[in-house]
């Protein structure tokens, strides 16, 4: 009897879900009566536990189809695991954010691939998928790299721009902020 339940397990578990692999264990325990749980696990190969669950759903009159986890079950967020990963992405982001000083856009020159590959080496294990999330929660805009024709230019200009990027931050955080354009100030 147990092996014909494993065999008819290893056929329907790769077809269901979680949820539903709990729900199948707890139907076969109920159906053997007393001992069944015991029963089910060994042929499943699962904890005792998981098929008792199984029950305790069976009972709660959940909707049928319903979520697989709790809410704020499964894996958790490598941002929320990890708190030193936001401010060392966007402690290398930080010299090369781009955009209207103006304006809340803001974009990077660097590759979310690149940065990935630093994170990483940094030891902060993330993928560039990851990296481009982070990013935009950050209000960064994600754009593909596009060839840009520039005219010869003075050739300090990233360290103008950089000077001038240090000198709005002191200003902001003196207070003295500019105006923008319709009398009000800039969203920091």
């Amino acid at each position: 009897m147990t092996a014909a339940m494993a065999a008819r397990f290893t056929v329907l578990f790769p077809h269901l879900d979680e949820r539903q692999r709990r729900l199948l264990l707890a139907a076969e325990a109920r159906a053997l009566g007393r001992g069944g749980i015991r029963l089910v696990a060994r042929a499943a190969g699962v904890r005792e536990a998981t098929v008792s669950l199984g029950a305790t759903d069976l009972d709660s009159g959940e909707a049928p189809l319903g979520r697989v986890r709790r809410v704020g079950g499964g894996c958790k967020r490598v941002v929320d695991l990890d708190l030193g990963l936001r401010p060392a992405l966007l402690a290398l982001v930080e010299p090369d954010v781009r955009g209207d000083p103006m304006s809340p856009l803001r974009w990077t020159t660097k590759s979310t691939r690149h940065l990935a590959a630093e994170l990483s080496r940094q030891g902060h294990r993330i993928s560039a998928d990851t990296v481009a999330d982070v990013l935009r929660e950050e209000g960064f805009s994600l754009h593909g790299n596009g060839k840009v024709i520039e005219s010869k230019q003075h050739p300090d200009r990233d360290g103008q721009f950089c000077y001038i990027n240090e000198q709005a931050k002191t200003h902001h955080r003196r207070g003295r902020w500019p105006q923008g354009p319709h009398g009000r100030r800039p969203a920091p």
